[in-house]
Parts: C-alpha cells; structure tokens; sequence
C-alpha cells in the first residue's frame, strides 16, 4: 500500500516518537460510538499501554506503541468506520466541528452532514491524498459552544441574515499564527462541498507533490496574494460567488468562553449533554469501557471528542443525570466547569518527545492537585505547559503559558497573554507561584464575570507590579 509521505501519525502507518511508535485515529467531527470505543480501547490494551490521549483536533492518539499493529486489526476499525476506507488520505488532519453540532440549542446549522460530505469526497478523491498533512478544514454552526476560533486553514462559519443561514468562508494568510481572515464571501449549505473542492484543488495547482514537507495553504496564498487566489477559486466553480461587508471573526486568544462542561439542556425537549473533564486529555481504558457503557445505557451510544481534549455524553434523560454523575464520578472523573483540568494543557513531554525541555504533563498533573488542595478555582483559567516552543498542544494563546526550558536544571518561562513575566523559574516553585498568581486576580479582579484574560488585559501595562509579591519564585 503506497502511502504518502508525511511526519504525521496515522492508522495505516506509524510514526516514530520518544516513547515509542505512535498511531493516530481520524475521527471527523470527533463522534465515535459504543463499539468503536471499545475496539479502540483493546488495541490500546494489546499494543500500547492501556491508555489513549485525545488530541486539540478532536482525534484520539494511542503512544508508547512497541510493534506495528496487524492488518487484521486495522481492517477491523476500518470496518466499524473508524480507519478511511482509503488509507492515502489517513494523513489530512481529522475535519474539526462543534462538539454540541445537532444537540446545540443556539445553533444555526446542524454541521454534520457537512463533515460527512467534505469526508466522503475526500475519501471517494484520490488525487485529494497530496494535500498537505496540515491541511485543515472547520465548520462553525453558529451555537453556544463555538470552534471558529481555533486555527484552521478553511473555516466555514454558519450566520444569519435576512432569516437565511449562510455560511461565510475564512482563509489563513498572513503571517504565521493570525487567524484565518473574512473573504467576505457568502455560501449556501449546498454549496460547500463543491467550494471546499475547488478550494483544495487550487491549492494542489500550486504546490510541487515531490517536495516534503509541503507548503502550507497560507504559503500558497502568500506567495500568489488572496485575490488571486480566490479568482482561481471561482475560476473552477458554477458559482455565483459574491462579496458583502465584512464582519470580522474576532480572535479568542484563549478558550475561557468554552462553556461545554457541565450540564446543560438540549435542542431536544427532555434531554441533556454532559461535559466531562479528561485530565490532560487522557483517559485509561477501563475508564473508556466505562463511559462506553455509560453512553449506551443512559444516552444515544454516542461519544462526542473536544478540541479542547474533553469529551461529552449526549441525550441522557433528565431524570438520569444523578446516576451517570455518579458513575462519572466512581471513574474518578467529573463534570465541573471550574475543575482545574477542564483548562489545563499539556503536550506529551520529555519522555513522548525528544524536542521537550521538560516532563510536561507529570508537571502539569502536580500543578492541579497543589491547586486542588491550596484553592477553590471559581473560574475557569487556561494553563498551557508546552515542552518547547512549537506550542503542539495548544496552538491558541493561553492565560497562562510555562514554557519549558533548561539551564542548569529544567524549568519554565511563565507568560501571561504572551507576556514574559518570568525568565526561568524552577520546577518545584512552579505550584505555588501559579497560587499565588491566581490569588492576585481572585482578590483583585472587579467580580466573578470578569475572566482572567480581563483582568490581564486590564493591567497589561503594569504586570509585574501587579504580580510583584510572586518574585520570590524567581529565580
């Protein structure tokens, strides 16, 4: 089976990481069922190491692999859905939606049957196989718990107007980390997988298949301008395409707005989605072959993935909530939004990556039970440990960022909103220095609706006197 060349982790191929061999599993729009839980569960248990990490793409991750998994196996996931049924295309990042897509009260757009559209054509497209590994697509359908935030070169984002639902295109060009930018084009529902083709193709036009790795969308836009870009766009559609005023995507530099843990009702009448908080994004397997059952004993037998490495339980019935809060809670996971977990990120650390400074998430973990001990989080707070500066874990800005570096011993560069607060600082005093952090904007901020990030951007200009008792930790 001739597959293309690419550093990503896939199904069908492995790629070599610190720990071991790592395979990635594509699941587009993030929903998996019972049995697909399960099977992923067992070969976890066979190959890995019992466990699973859910990725910022909502695609699962099984590391520390030590042999190639059997054709038989791959087969086997391929037939429940799990694999593409073409395996050329397994390298395209998996295709990002609202996790709440269909069950959110606020949508505009059912996004679904758009992620199976744009995943069929894929699919059913070989020529699609030379796209760039990077090459990103996300639909937005305009409810509570949005996506259109997070970096992706295409974003379709579903709007209003005139009492007709639209979805507006948006691009990645510029610089490297600016949001992808308003076209200032219009779409219709029906029109989107034609666009999206004509989209992938233009890029295809413009890149050399031999060279790897190969450009990124935004390159490609670059070097020929958006203009043209989009002329040739049109140029390869039946489409009256046409501009309106722009209204701009504004950038969310942090994910505090995220509301999708916890409770909460249903487009549907009588139901309700839970969000739960995996730490760290990983779940053990006998915790996945629990929340399995769980989903098929009290829900739809769904399971729904987060970019935000969560996952939720949809259509449980009022009256079942207490006991699958209690099953939740007897796996030793829970569904507070103001758990520090629920925003705490961290890559796979020294021993998942040669390139990291630090043990990221051992750290992390020990930062969240100093928490969970010393303070009441009454707010949600974004922390991003990153091992090294290429940020995999969280490509958004984090409230707070430990970016991990060594000198003499390993430590961290703490940043605020991307301000360095500190030059280095040790990994032991890193707990209580995030404490005290913390503690400042608790007991100064103007009330419990103002988030961290208002609270920073508020005194952005005189950070280091608002954080100057913390400067012991500095070392």
């Amino acid at each position: 089976m001739q597959i293309p060349f690419t550093a990503c982790p896939g199904l069908f191929y492995t790629t070599s990481a610190q720990d071991g061999f790592l395979y990635r599993l594509r699941i587009p729009g993030g929903i998996m069922n019972h049995q697909q839980f399960t099977a992923i569960a067992d070969i976890a248990d066979n190959y890995g190491q019992g466990y699973i990490d859910i990725t910022n793409r909502a695609n699962i991750q099984i590391r520390e692999i030590k042999q190639s998994i059997r054709i038989e196996v791959l087969s086997h996931l391929q037939a429940l859905g799990l694999g593409s049924t073409n395996a050329k295309i397994d390298h395209i990042r998996n295709i990002m939606t609202s996790p709440t897509a269909g069950i959110d009260r606020e949508e505009l757009l059912d996004t679904r049957p758009l992620v199976k559209g744009w995943e069929e054509y894929i699919h059913s497209h070989s020529q699609l196989s030379e796209l760039s590994a990077k090459f990103s697509v996300c639909f937005d359908g305009g409810g509570k718990v949005a996506v259109k935030y997070q970096p992706n070169d295409i974003i379709l984002a579903a709007e209003l107007i005139n009492s007709n639902v639209y979805l507006r295109l948006y691009l990645s060009y510029g610089e490297k980390g600016e949001p992808a930018k308003d076209t200032g084009i219009l779409l219709q529902p029906e029109e989107i997988i034609q666009v999206l083709a004509a989209l992938a193709q233009t890029y295809l036009n413009h890149i050399d298949t031999n060279n790897h790795p190969k450009s990124r969308l935004r390159e490609i836009i670059n070097n020929i301008t958006i203009e043209n870009y989009l002329q040739q766009v049109k140029e390869n559609l039946n489409l009256d395409i046409f501009d309106i005023t722009k209204k701009t995507l504004y950038t969310s530099t942090t994910p505090d707005d995220i509301n999708h843990i916890g409770i909460h009702s249903q487009r549907q009448p009588g139901l309700y989605y839970m969000g739960i908080v995996l730490p760290l994004g990983r779940l053990e397997t006998w915790q996945i072959r629990s929340l399995a059952n769980i989903a098929k004993r009290y829900g739809d037998d769904n399971i729904r993935l987060t970019p935000w490495q969560n996952l939720l339980l949809t259509d449980i019935p009022k009256h079942q909530i207490i006991p699958v809060e209690k099953e939740i809670s007897d796996l030793g996971l829970n569904s507070s939004p103001t758990n520090i977990k629920s925003f705490l990120v961290a890559c796979s650390g020294k021993r998942g990556c040669a390139r990291s400074a630090t043990e990221t998430k051992d750290d992390a973990i020990n930062l969240a039970k100093h928490l969970e001990h010393f303070m009441i989080l009454d707010s949600p707070v974004n922390i991003h440990f990153s091992g090294c500066s290429k940020s995999c874990a969280q490509h958004t800005q984090a409230d707070i960022t430990l970016l991990g570096i060594t000198t003499e011993t390993p430590g961290y560069q703490v940043y605020v909103l991307g301000h360095l607060l500190y030059e280095y600082v040790t990994i032991a005093k890193i707990p209580n220095l995030i404490q005290e952090m913390l503690a400042v904007y608790q007991k100064q901020r103007f009330g419990l609706e103002e988030t961290f990030t208002q609270f920073i951007t508020r005194h952005s200009q005189q950070l280091h006197q608002l954080f100057s008792k913390t400067k012991k930790y500095h070392v």
